[in-house]
């Protein structure tokens, strides 16, 4: 499936008192990978909102291999796991700069109409993006 890498240095506010990424600043990394996947795609969150779908997060596991300082490089690749149907699946690596595995994660979210605030399939637009 479609895969896309961003990267990021990580910033000191990001860090605890032992100079190591947050683990809940994980999340955040993940996120971006997302935005980004989507905005390469052709999608934007804002524009997908104003078209009245929202996307939460109804899943998301991180496992932690190695420890990330403040003021390096990771790399997140973000892939899609498969073809969306209600819901999106994504698997993610943050590597750092010599590419050794730091991080793996997978979240799953879900389209929801902003209407009715029920799931709802997933938009044409993006399903004919991911084919293209």
């Amino acid at each position: 499936m479609k895969i896309d890498e961003i990267q990021i240095r990580v910033r000191y506010g990001e860090t605890d008192q032992m100079g190591v990424v947050y683990h809940g600043n994980y999340a955040l990394y993940l996120e971006m990978g997302r935005i980004e996947w989507l905005r390469k795609l052709g999608v934007s969150y804002k524009d997908m909102e104003k078209n009245g779908v929202m996307l939460p997060v109804v899943s998301l596991n991180i496992n932690y291999k190695k420890s990330v300082g403040y003021d390096d490089v990771i790399n997140v690749k973000t892939q899609l796991k498969k073809v969306p149907t209600a819901k999106i699946e994504f698997e993610y690596e943050i590597t750092n700069e010599e590419g050794e595995i730091l991080t793996t994660a997978s979240t799953v979210l879900v389209f929801i109409d902003m209407k009715t605030n029920k799931p709802t399939r997933a938009p044409k637009y993006i399903l004919d993006a991911i084919k293209n």
